[in-house]
């Protein structure tokens, strides 16, 4: 769900860079966290050079971070010679991370009933670096059509449901902040990325959801609405699968209705809202 070039953890550091905003930092906490995040689904296994090329890292201090970060259980040896992989450490955070969000428990006795009803996957996502991170997901047990993402898969802010839904619900200029970092990293590729999420944001502050049709993987669409949470944290709810079974006209007026209430229900449990559309209504 990411490549080398525009590796959204690591860029969310240099576009910070490039804004002067990180005189606070740890440059030697900064490198070995970026050192995790190399990691991914297409990516479970790297070495000392992927993980350099990946960073821009000098291959010296790689072999330096990926030595600490073995002796603390962040990372572990794999089968193949000079190669590793994440470990344990970083599992048990993770547990307690997920174990401390209250809202997946909330959400998910009503997203497995959508799931099962509708026979989609869906999906609760926060934000992390410039990509959305699952928290949550369920699928029909019945369906082979369903997305196979899971909790830990990521999703690019600008051109996924979930990203656009987050976006939509930030105030304008922690957004604007977002979108200008976006456009520094994606260089020449933004032009034809900009324009449709410009157009699903607006479509989310209007009507409470937006669409993603093939734009995040070519055969699934998908529809989110946003939700926040009682501290303010933006999240997304998403449903979809297999494009030619989730068409548009069924993501508009079956989903998204669908999503919305779900989404009203977890923010009554929680004490969270779900941000209120600006529809306006058709003119004569």
């Amino acid at each position: 769900m990411s490549n080398d070039k525009n590796d959204s953890s690591l860029s969310a550091a240099d576009a910070a860079d490039a804004r002067g905003e990180r005189s606070d930092t740890v440059s030697a906490l900064e490198r070995g966290i970026s050192v995790l995040r190399c990691f991914s689904e297409e990516r479970p296994v790297l070495g000392h050079a992927d993980v350099a090329r990946i960073t821009g890292i000098p291959r010296p201090t790689v072999n330096r971070l990926v030595a600490t970060l073995l002796t603390l259980g962040m990372l572990k040896p794999a089968q193949v010679a000079d190669r590793f992989m994440l470990g344990p450490g970083v599992v048990s955070l993770s547990r307690v991370f997920l174990g401390s969000l209250d809202v997946r428990a909330a959400a998910r006795p009503s997203m497995q009933a959508m799931a099962e009803e509708v026979g989609a996957s869906v999906y609760l996502a926060i934000r992390d670096g410039m990509e959305m991170v699952l928290i949550e997901a369920c699928r029909p047990r019945s369906s082979m059509l369903s997305a196979r993402l899971d909790v830990g898969s990521r999703a690019p802010l600008p051109n996924s449901a979930l990203g656009r839904a987050y976006l939509s619900a930030l105030p304008d200029a922690q957004r604007n902040q977002l979108v200008d970092s976006m456009r520094l990293l994606r260089g020449p590729e933004w032009d034809g990325i900009a324009a449709p999420m410009t157009r699903a944001i607006g479509e989310a502050r209007r009507l409470g959801y937006c669409l993603s049709l093939g734009e995040f993987h070519r055969e699934i669409n998908s529809v989110s609405v946003p939700l926040v949470g009682p501290d303010g944290e933006v999240m997304a709810l998403n449903g979809g699968g297999a494009a030619f079974v989730f068409t548009e006209d069924r993501l508009r007026n079956e989903l998204a209705p669908r999503l919305h209430d779900i989404a009203l229900t977890i923010a009554r449990d929680i004490g969270g809202h779900v941000p209120a559309p600006t529809l306006t209504p058709s003119p004569g």
